[in-house]
């Protein structure tokens, strides 16, 4: 639904992102695309969420999330340290948005 939203919106400036044209730089059948916009099948696998991201210029860690997915090279960052990242995830869950953007700005910057 959202992806067809962002296709739509495209689309509306540039015939290029019609649902056959985008599902054949995407890779899939068109029907499958359609179905995947509508939420009729279960959310596609990673790679061709992030290929629909880098198409519609989404923010792929953002349509994984909308699915219900993580990205694989999210899942390896927690996965090596899962006790530390599940704690400071839980403890993050009620900060306001811009202390997070201080913590990751902080942490981009190595100013610990």
């Amino acid at each position: 639904m959202y992806i067809r939203t962002s296709r739509e919106q495209l689309l509306s400036d540039d015939r290029s992102f019609s649902l056959r044209q985008v599902a054949q730089r995407a890779e899939i059948e068109p029907a499958y695309l359609s179905k995947i916009e509508r939420g009729v099948f279960a959310p596609p696998s990673e790679e061709v969420i992030v290929k629909l991201a880098e198409i519609l210029g989404e923010d792929k860690d953002v349509l994984l999330a909308m699915a219900g997915k993580l990205s694989s090279d999210l899942q390896h960052i927690i996965f090596k340290r899962p006790k530390l990242f599940a704690e400071l995830l839980r403890q993050l869950q009620e900060v306001p948005d811009h202390a997070v953007l201080r913590v990751v700005r902080e942490v981009k910057d190595g100013q610990w």
